[in-house]
């Protein structure tokens, strides 16, 4: 009962934890449109028996998209995806595949090589590594004459590449070196942060730092530069892991955001090649009424100008299948940073001989700092590189790698909360309005296979698009952008998108609703275009902050259609909103139309049930959108009477007795004709066929010598009545045939001197 119990205090202590502040958006946010796979407009890309398209490179310098999957790497056209420019293999021998069944793995799915890792190197070339069946390795790839070719050097990847292809991992490549976070070993027990270079470092083997980790995401942040105190440059590391901080005797989770310092060479005699400034600290992302904390799935970060305005912007899924929602929040790296410099310690406490406590440090804090960097103050104490640092200050950092402090999230709460499929992937792309501001436009990939359009106006968030890319059981894995163009990759394929397309929006009334900053209406060219340097405001309509669309031009876009019913039967009227929060209105001759027994209104239609006399007139449905009102459609609808009931049947008959006669004329026209030409001889029967060749024979046969024809047999000609020409020789002479058919049947053959006989 006392297990229980516990995990109870626990869920409850959380939550009280949680602040209850405003969200960016209600959960229940809706995206303003709705865009189905079969109009997204964009490329697609997917080669026959490829799969698990997660893997991509952007290659600007090359204007390629380098994109691995299983067994294969394609370099595309980044303009248009569907243009494979090279392709290159690399499977599994059948020796490496036997030897991955052996070990228990599955020989279809797991016993392959997926490729994992893809970055440029200083050289051109390309770093690429891959599971190859439970046997990671790598290898060096490059791109000349339109061929992509691996060269063969390979290289062990353990550390550096998952063996599991389906288990989370990450990397960066940082000034030609290999920063990753993976698993050392087959079984995926031993999780590392590592640097491959000569100078090889790596966490320790130690549930104090890395818990059965969930890696998610890796961050060079170039803090060296300008920097005052002479800090060094951070790579950053976002994952869950199993917590160690909390009494419960269940497993929980929590995200975490670790830093190591570049120039990390570890410790003399501690820490001997691991990394002497690994500190984690818990990753906050509050969402009210949720027990447990979310699980970061995804992180993207974006520095607008240096180092100091770099954002990194998470997604969030909660680790329970009970709870629904998906987050976004968004950390500064001035916070991050604060916390890990500033911030408390957390210490294990022995208590009652056998349970682990962790606690606030309160104790002494050696100095320097544990943790921290080679900057200004420690050269002040002599020390220029980690490997100087005293022992009192590695080992409190191997025994202590955990802040007390929590990273919060920008405002304390997110920028999204979202009711619905699971959040998998994010990037941010920074868009220029109109009046020159800059705004943040997130695209956030589902577990059910489309990708969100979503942006933050002081603390509203808009989620202007919904675009279905994939099958609803197909996630989104990876999402990469360059310039305009957005790529999104699943297992079966990748499409590009162009993250500006205005084109949707097909009035002024929907365009500006929108609150899209790439686009706005020209009212010169009539259409919603995307902004640009030449768009100035007197011939462009742009509302972002509150959706003004007072300034368009006043246009009835509604049709009229006149709809006739026979009494009692139901009705249906169909009217389309083009935004999905627009409510439906409906007017019957200028009064509301209201729900009854009568009347039923749907998001897209109008029922009327058994219909009368008393349901005829003309119907009007608008699409009301905050302030504004626009009619889509107007039906003419009347009850059809026993005067034009009978007129249509009569009508009906009237057109049936006259396309009568007309089959029966024509049959007779073309009876005459077949007749006709039978008795011509266009249409011969194959008993007159032979009787002419027989015929022709026979009168062969009795000619003398000299005017025998050359062939025996005549071919007539249906279409002039003659057969062809038959040519023959006499005293050096030639002379024409005709061959012509009496009445009886016998056939006349004649020379033909004059060509009027013809």
């Amino acid at each position: 009962m006392m297990f229980p119990l516990a995990v109870l205090c626990i869920f409850y202590i959380w939550s009280q934890a949680t602040p209850t502040g405003g969200l960016g958006s209600t959960p229940d946010a809706m995206p303003r449109k709705t865009v189905p796979a079969s109009s997204n407009g964009g490329h697609l890309f997917r080669e026959e028996g490829v799969w698990n398209y997660t893997t991509m490179l952007l290659r600007e310098d090359f204007n390629m998209l380098i994109l691995g999957a299983r067994e294969a790497i394609f370099a595309l056209d980044l303009d248009d995806i569907t243009v494979k420019k090279a392709m290159v293999n690399w499977p599994v021998t059948r020796k490496e595949q036997n030897d991955c069944l052996y070990k228990g793995k599955d020989a279809t799915n797991e016993c392959r090589n997926y490729i994992r890792i893809l970055h440029k190197r200083n050289d051109d070339r390309m770093y690429v590594c891959g599971t190859k069946a439970f046997i990671p390795t790598c290898d060096y790839m490059s791109y000349a004459d339109g061929s992509l070719t691996l060269e063969g050097k390979q290289e062990d990847g353990k550390g550096k590449c998952p063996f599991d292809p389906f288990q989370r991992y990450t990397s960066e490549m940082v000034d030609g070196v290999l920063y990753s976070a993976t698993s050392l070993n087959f079984r995926g027990s031993e999780p590392i942060m590592m640097r491959s270079s000569e100078e090889s470092i790596r966490t320790e083997f130690s549930s104090t730092w890395l818990n059965e980790p969930n890696f998610i995401h890796m961050a060079h942040i170039r803090e060296g530069e300008s920097n005052p105190d002479g800090d060094d440059d951070k790579i950053y590391l976002f994952f869950s892991e199993t917590a160690v901080e909390y009494d419960s005797y269940t497993k929980m989770d929590v995200s975490r955001v670790a830093r190591v310092c570049k120039g990390d060479l570890g410790g003399q005699r501690t820490l001997q090649r691991k990394w002497t400034s690994f500190l984690k600290a818990r990753l906050d992302c509050p969402v009210p009424n949720n027990n447990l904390p979310l699980l970061v799935q995804d992180v993207f970060h974006l520095c607008p100008g240096d180092w100091t305005t770099c954002m990194f912007y998470a997604v969030f899924t909660p680790q329970l299948d009970s709870s629904q929602y998906s987050a976004v929040c968004a950390y500064k790296i001035e916070d991050i940073k604060t916390v890990f410099s500033k911030g408390k310690f957390k210490a294990p406490v022995t208590v009652e001989t056998s349970f682990v406590k962790w606690v606030m440090y309160s104790g002494d804090v050696p100095d320097p700092r544990p943790g921290a960097c080679i900057d200004k103050h420690a050269r002040d104490m002599g020390l220029t590189k980690t490997l100087d640092l005293p022992d009192k200050t590695l080992q409190f950092i191997k025994d202590k790698p955990l802040m007390d402090q929590a990273v919060t999230a920008l405002g304390d709460k997110p920028l999204l909360v979202k009711r619905g499929p699971a959040f998998t992937r994010i990037v941010v792309s920074t868009a220029t309005a109109l009046d020159g501001t800059s705004h943040q436009v997130m695209f956030i990939g589902t577990k059910s296979g489309s990708v969100l359009k979503a942006v933050n106006y002081d603390g509203e968030m808009v989620i202007m698009e919904e675009i279905q890319l994939f099958g609803a059981s197909e996630p989104v894995k990876i999402l990469r952008l360059s310039n305009s163009k957005l790529y999104v990759g699943s297992n079966v394929g990748v499409v590009q998108l162009s993250i500006n397309e205005c084109g949707r929006y097909r009035t002024c009334l929907d365009c500006v609703l929108a609150r899209d900053p790439y686009c706005g209406w020209d009212l010169s060219a009539g259409q919603c275009s995307t902004i640009n340097g030449t768009h100035r405001t007197s011939t462009v309509i742009q509302s972002l902050s509150s959706g003004d669309a007072s300034q368009c031009p006043q246009k009835d876009d509604s049709e009229s259609v006149s709809i006739s019913f026979f009494g009692g039967n139901t009705v249906k009227l169909w009217c389309q909103p083009y935004s999905n929060l627009a409510q439906v209105e409906w007017q019957l001759n200028g009064h509301p139309v209201k729900a009854s027994n009568a009347f039923q209104i749907l998001s897209d239609s109008l029922m009327i049930f058994n219909a009368s006399a008393d349901a005829s007139g003309r119907y009007t449905c608008s699409s009301v959108e905050g302030n504004y009102k626009t009619q889509h459609v107007a039906y003419d609808l009347k009850m059809w009477s026993v005067s034009e009931t009978t007129a249509l049947l009569h009508n009906v008959k009237e057109k049936e007795n006259t396309l009568v006669a007309m089959l029966v004329l024509l049959s007779l026209i073309l009876a005459m004709l077949v007749i006709w030409n039978l008795y011509k001889g266009h249409f011969p029967s194959p008993f007159c066929h032979w009787r002419v060749k027989d015929t022709n024979n026979r009168r062969e046969q009795s000619l003398p010598p000299e005017h025998k024809i050359a062939s025996s047999t005549v071919n007539l000609n249906s279409n002039n009545n003659h057969v062809n020409n038959q040519r023959y020789s006499s005293s050096g002479e030639t002379d024409r045939l005709a061959t012509t058919i009496g009445s009886s049947g016998q056939v006349t053959l004649k020379y033909i001197d004059d060509e009027s006989e013809i």
